[in-house]
């Protein structure tokens, strides 16, 4: 074999090597979104988390690697940890930007089944309520959780990515444990008693009854709506079921045309005025009543959802 052959052999070895790579990075992908999405709370920016974490995979020696999901977990935890780090210094630096009205990027599809895709990333059934609480928590704790409540990776494996001893690493955990436990409703999640309740609500809103919409709410329930425009007074969080009773009674007037839609695995609307989509409403229910709304009617976030046209 001349110099010349043994180049090529070396060049298709090397082409090979990196498909394999590439075709076991795949695999762990949607594992790799849905930790990312709990991290995150966005599903570009886990997009984006999860890309960086196949660069950094590409241009590593993984030779000696013999878990690389593991080792892909970790990655994109460190990926997101430093996102989240650097968000929490914009909220800082700007009075423009409110974590009391942002709701997360909901996962959306049409219908009453959730799409397979999406199977993976919400195995959980991770809600927005969740979320809207993972948002409190400082970068650390959030990961922290995260990875070993939600993912089962060790303390161990997660402290060097804190910069904590293992022991303190569970501290973290056990804070945001507290937290989620304390602030994040239990919901239900009998898809017969949603499609009850969420369909009582759109009649309601939809008649204006408002006494029949007392009924479905909890009294503290809380209805968070993110229009994007924070400093007009548009974003708000409202609370009491009087008060968010008035509040629906408005949206259904906003969105004449309300689809049922599986929101973050659970029933929910989307204002569909037009052929786009306006609006997305999820609802956490928890002993058979409303107890937490959350609306996303900022323009460019619905649109940056890539959301089709609605499909009858």
């Amino acid at each position: 074999m001349d110099h010349n052959e043994a180049a090529v052999d070396h060049g298709e070895a090397a082409v090979n090597r990196s498909e394999a790579l590439a075709a076991r990075f795949e695999e762990h992908r949607p594992h790799l979104k849905a930790v990312a999405y709990r991290m995150l709370g966005s599903l570009s920016e886990s997009d984006d988390a999860v890309q960086e974490s196949w660069i950094r995979l590409s241009r590593a020696d993984t030779g000696e690697v013999a878990n690389l999901g593991g080792w892909l977990t970790t990655v994109v935890g460190r990926i997101c940890l430093d996102m989240l780090r650097t968000r929490q210094s914009r909220r800082e630096e700007s009075l423009s930007l409110s974590l009391d009205t942002h709701v997360p990027d909901p996962v959306v599809s049409w219908g009453d089944v959730v799409d397979p895709e999406h199977e993976v990333l919400l195995a959980d059934s991770v809600g927005l309520a969740l979320l809207v609480v993972l948002e409190t928590l400082a970068p650390a704790e959030r990961l922290a959780f995260v990875l070993h409540d939600m993912f089962a990776v060790p303390f161990d494996e997660v402290a060097p990515i804190v910069e904590r001893t293992p022991a303190a690493t569970r501290q973290l955990a056990s804070r945001a444990r507290r937290r989620v436990q304390g602030s994040a409703p239990t919901p239900d999640n009998d898809p017969v008693r949603q499609r009850e309740v969420v369909g009582a609500f759109l009649a309601a809103a939809r008649g204006g009854d408002f006494d029949a919409l007392l009924e479905l709410l909890d009294p503290d329930v809380v209805l968070r709506a993110d229009t994007g425009e924070l400093a007009s007074g548009l974003s708000k969080v409202v609370r009491g079921a009087k008060v968010v009773a008035g509040q629906a009674a408005m949206f259904a007037e906003g969105a004449p045309r309300t689809e049922f839609a599986m929101v973050n695995g659970r029933l929910g609307l989307v204002g569909v005025p037009g052929d786009e989509v306006f609006s997305v409403m999820e609802f956490t229910l928890s002993d058979g009543r409303i107890v937490e709304l959350n609306i996303l009617v900022d323009p460019a976030r619905v649109r940056a959802l890539g959301l089709p046209a609605f499909r009858a």
